[in-house]
């Protein structure tokens, strides 16, 4: 499957998941607000999720698909798979304990995690109870992980991709369906969580089965843990831990600062957070999980060129998806939220503080997009020690530029720090590759980067001049109706992308159109 098709399928189906997932976020801040409860309730999902960026999706993900790949390439399917049992078995136990340990201690993780709780006994009270419902979520996710691995590896990428549809379809019925038995939202919701990391494994098992994928869990986990597969496995996830899960790394950071700036700042980052991740993941996650695979089997037959090829491609379908999507957040952040956000307990002053954080964050959208399609040159080599060693760096820039502007601009500044973080990020990482010799920016490159710059930057003006005139036209517009709303935000946002796909079309970037006809003309032929 080629790297265009990879991430288009993959970024498709992330994208009906993060559709799905800003309905799931409409119904949260309809019950929840941004407030105490959902404060504590944004801690309990944060914790989970922030160890599944770490064990499973980051770290196991880049040190398992590579050896998968590579076994595969190597044409025993039979090995690989037996490979794969065993790996999950030493996994699950592992993350099984640890989970263990975590429910025990949870009172002590959540004040590290959220320090500014500290002063109001009740919050702290409600965010443990919540944290224990939900963090047996990672063992189940972890799972996940590895069996998306494998179908990632075998370049199925659709099942994967839909997986997260699941979380945030059972999240959003639990509030009703768990309406009889529990008379708190935020606990329905949360007990949705580890129910639906059950359905997820159910969902990716029926396919593994489909391409004939048996995985028979291992029993003699102490002894497997001596093999020297496991061993060169875990060397590559330990350093991968830190290294794979830099963004929720920062995140993490930002979290523990701005539960100190005051009540209803953790859930004004979370959302802002939320618009950035569409982007971010659909783009992002996409071509971070589609190059993977693709790069170790070209570094396994020793391709170079192919390699360098596929990480230019990486790097401009990235910058292609994410330079517009950011002149978008940015232009039209306070409306944005407004429209999805601004219901129930979500008012006027909820979002003004959101927007403001979804701007501070899309300034970054790109930087991260691209880290996410660099970092996979280094593990596809099984290199996760130098990933390690950036990512030290960037949370240390992180931590003090979060320190320095959090007192005078508060959750805001903590969002523009995460956005200087990036920077220093991308420069790590440019640098490395080009040091090693794995890749370096090229002169078309760089010029095809900056044709999409300016492409997106002028997209971002007509989307301006658009707002002006809506707003010229009726200044309260955003009283309007939800649907009318959405209808007038759709109509400005339809004539901006249609601008710019004629932009990069006259520049010589890509036809989106003719690119469109064949890729019908190709389905139809092979039909």
């Amino acid at each position: 499957m080629s790297l265009l098709k990879s991430v288009t399928t993959f970024g498709g189906w992330t994208l009906i998941s993060r559709i799905t997932g800003f309905f799931r976020d409409v119904v949260l801040a309809n019950y929840l607000g941004a407030g105490l409860v959902s404060d504590a309730f944004f801690v309990s999902f944060k914790l989970p999720n922030l160890f599944r960026s770490l064990f499973a999706e980051g770290a196991f993900s880049a040190a398992f698909v590579p050896i998968f790949s590579q076994k595969l390439a190597g044409g025993d399917k039979k090995q690989a798979v037996k490979f794969a049992a065993q790996a999950i078995s030493v996994l699950a136990v592992l993350v099984g304990l640890f989970v263990l340990i975590m429910e025990v201690i949870m009172p002590a993780v959540v004040m590290v995690l959220a320090p500014g709780f500290a002063n109001d006994a009740g919050k702290i009270e409600l965010a443990v109870f919540l944290s224990r419902i939900t963090f047996p979520f990672l063992l189940l996710v972890s799972i996940v992980s590895f069996q998306s691995g494998i179908l990632n590896s075998l370049g199925k990428f659709a099942a994967p991709a839909a997986a997260p549809v699941i979380l945030n379809l059972t999240m959003i019925t639990s509030v009703f369906v768990f309406m009889p038995f529990l008379a708190t939202p935020a606990y329905r919701i949360a007990l949705a969580i580890p129910i639906a990391g059950v359905l997820e494994v159910l969902w990716l098992n029926y396919f593994l089965r489909r391409e004939g994928v048996f995985v028979t869990p291992q029993k003699d986990v102490l002894n497997l843990i001596s093999s020297d597969e496991i061993k060169m496995l875990f060397k590559r996830i330990a350093p991968g831990v830190f290294g794979a899960g830099i963004y929720q790394i920062n995140m993490m950071v930002d979290t523990i600062l701005v539960s100190l700036v005051g009540t209803g700042a953790i859930s004004w980052l979370y959302y802002a957070n939320r618009l950035q991740q569409l982007p971010l993941g659909v783009v992002g996650a996409a071509i971070g999980v589609a190059v993977l695979p693709i790069l170790s089997k070209q570094v396994k037959s020793e391709d170079s060129i192919a390699a360098r090829r596929t990480q230019d491609k990486a790097i401009e379908y990235g910058a292609l998806m994410s330079m517009p999507a950011a002149a978008a957040l940015i232009v039209l952040a306070a409306p944005t939220v407004n429209v999805l956000f601004q219901h129930g307990k979500f008012g006027g002053l909820q979002t003004l503080m959101t927007s403001k954080a979804v701007i501070a964050y899309a300034l970054g959208l790109p930087l991260y997009v691209m880290v996410k399609a660099m970092a996979p040159n280094f593990f596809a080599r099984g290199d996760t020690k130098t990933p390690v060693k950036y990512s030290a760096v960037v949370l240390l820039a992180n931590l003090i530029f979060s320190a320095a502007l959090m007192v005078p601009f508060g959750h805001v500044g903590i969002a523009t720090a995460t956005t200087i973080a990036a920077f220093v990020s991308v420069f790590q990482y440019v640098r490395g590759l080009k040091k090693r010799g794995y890749w370096s920016f090229s002169a078309e490159l760089k010029k095809r980067m900056a044709k999409i710059f300016v492409c997106s930057t002028l997209m971002g003006v007509i989307l301006y001049a658009e707002r002006c005139l809506l707003t010229w036209w009726n200044p309260n517009w955003l009283e309007f109706s939800v649907i009318v709303k959405l209808l007038l935000l759709g109509i400005i946002g339809s004539v901006a992308v249609l601008a710019f796909l004629l932009m990069i079309k006259m520049c010589g970037i890509v036809d989106v159109f003719t690119f469109g006809k064949n890729m019908m003309a190709r389905r139809r032929k092979r039909k």
